[in-house]
């Protein structure tokens, strides 16, 4: 019998850093996988559909949630995304740790329906620094991106205030460093009793002196 796989769900505002944490994480540890959410925005640049995001209409999303596809979703910055239960359920049943990058709207659905999961929040070294990251990232001219980045900066203060509600929390400062805590958590949750593969435990305490 194999361990049925733990899910991580991991918040940060936006800008902080969550999405090249967790990239990292599975190139880095074994049996850990990312879910891919679905979007109803435009891809960035660079972002490829499927692999960053399934990149879907409006009224497709609206179809998906009517039928209960979802696991959660939520609107965004005027754009909805979703985690689809079926890849979720199909990773944990395989054995796969998958690592669930969702909002603080997200995670409170989760928590309310009972859903089994690590909560991680991660936190921007400075709002300077987030302010900086949000501006890089914004298309347009510099006024409408300064707009653009203050908006964004005051919602990622209100999620960050709800941190609390979270099993762990780190500060994405250095990159490196804040990689071996996130791989800290996964690899310490595995070895919790609720968490662990019973069958060689099981197999040791019934094996003779």
């Amino acid at each position: 019998m194999s361990r049925t796989g733990i899910l991580f769900v991991i918040s940060a505002p936006s800008g902080v850093g969550k999405t090249s944490l967790c990239e990292a994480l599975c190139a880095d540890v074994d049996d850990v996988v990312r879910s891919v959410s679905c979007a109803t925005r435009a891809p960035r640049a660079q972002e490829q559909d499927g692999l960053d995001y399934h990149f879907i209409s409006a009224q497709q999303f609206a179809e998906r949630v009517a039928a209960g596809d979802f696991l959660e979703w939520a609107c965004v910055h005027r754009h909805r995304y979703g985690t689809l239960r079926q890849p979720i359920d199909e990773a944990a049943a395989a054995g796969k740790d998958v690592l669930l990058v969702i909002d603080v709207q997200g995670a409170a659905q989760l928590r309310a329906a009972g859903i089994d999961a690590v909560h991680v929040f991660v936190l921007p070294p400075s709002w300077q620094t987030l302010e900086e990251r949000l501006a890089g990232r914004e298309p347009g001219a510099k006024t409408a991106r300064s707009k653009l980045a203050s908006e964004r900066l005051a919602v990622a203060r209100q999620e960050s205030a709800q941190y609390a509600a979270y099993d762990y929390v780190l500060i994405n400062d250095c990159f490196a460093e804040a990689l071996a805590v996130l791989k800290a958590i996964v690899l310490a949750e595995r070895h919790r009793v609720r968490h662990a593969n019973p069958a060689p435990i099981r197999q040791l305490l019934n094996s003779g002196a």
